[in-house]
């Protein structure tokens, strides 16, 4: 009888401790999630705010997005961890656990985490923007795309190109929109006993009546470059607008080749003579 009433005491001290600890911690459970609500509502307008406020900033869309993204997912991490101590849990266990799993991240995702720094090495020190013509790792192409991990080109035929952020970031690169005029290069190549200044006046008068084609930084430049073993090579050299670089290019070309015989210019080609010795 002793030991029923005793287990009954023990019983009721054990609800009683339950129904004390339930609505405590069931209190403290309400007011962390009240919290969390509240406080993401809050960030979602701070990031918004300060977004509104990057736009009359002259950083680049780029970074924008980036530093919006960054800002929130800080600003949220804060949050949890705070509410996290409002319901009872020790911050050093969770920071210890967090600690150890972010170093096994970090492991496993090496390459991951090369990729990410090298994007932030390209938003902040911007060796290209979006619209730039360039080329590294290989490739060459128009930049379309800034993100995190991966810059995204465009060819010039069309194909879409992903470049990781790491390697470009730290290999050579080559930007061809930064400057204001871009120089195009020919040599055409004529036959020895053709007459040079029929070439080359041939030549500036297509330079002449192109447009596109500019007196700066310089002036168009045509100068006997080589007496080569088949050609005697004219080097020609002028400036235009990085857009206009190919279409000068594949013109000039085509000009040249299509009145060069009705200037009495031949074009040569690399021969090579062959002597048969008859054997007796």
């Amino acid at each position: 009888m002793d030991q029923i009433e005793v287990l009954s005491t023990n019983a009721d001290a054990l609800v009683t401790w339950l129904s004390e600890t339930g609505v405590e911690y069931g209190l403290k459970l309400l007011g962390a999630i009240v919290v969390l609500i509240i406080g993401f509502w809050i960030i979602k307008i701070i990031t918004k705010r300060t977004f509104v406020l990057m736009d009359k900033t002259d950083i680049t869309p780029a970074l924008k997005s980036f530093l919006k993204s960054m800002f929130s997912i800080v600003l949220k991490i804060i949050l949890i961890i705070s509410v996290l101590g409002m319901v009872g849990i020790q911050m050093t266990t969770f920071i210890a656990m967090l600690t150890a799993a972010s170093l096994a991240i970090a492991m496993a995702f090496n390459g991951t985490l090369s990729n990410f720094a090298g994007g932030v090495m390209i938003l902040f020190f911007k060796p290209f923007k979006i619209g730039d013509f360039i080329s590294a790792q290989g490739e060459m192409g128009t930049v379309k795309e800034i993100q995190i991990f991966v810059t995204i080109l465009t060819t010039p035929d069309n194909k879409t190109i992903l470049i990781p952020n790491g390697p470009l970031s730290n290999g050579n690169l080559t930007n061809f929109s930064t400057q204001e005029f871009r120089r195009v290069d020919w040599t055409f190549g004529i036959g020895y006993g053709d007459n040079y200044d029929v070439a080359r006046e041939m030549i500036m008068g297509f330079i002449k009546e192109d447009k596109r084609i500019l007196n700066e930084p310089a002036e168009p430049f045509i100068v006997l470059g080589a007496l080569a073993d088949s050609s005697v090579n004219l080097t020609v050299r002028v400036w235009v607008k990085p857009g206009d670089y190919w279409g000068v290019f594949f013109e000039m070309n085509e000009k040249f080749y299509k009145n060069a015989d009705k200037n009495n210019i031949n074009i040569p080609f690399p021969q090579m003579d062959v002597h048969l010795n008859k054997v007796n």
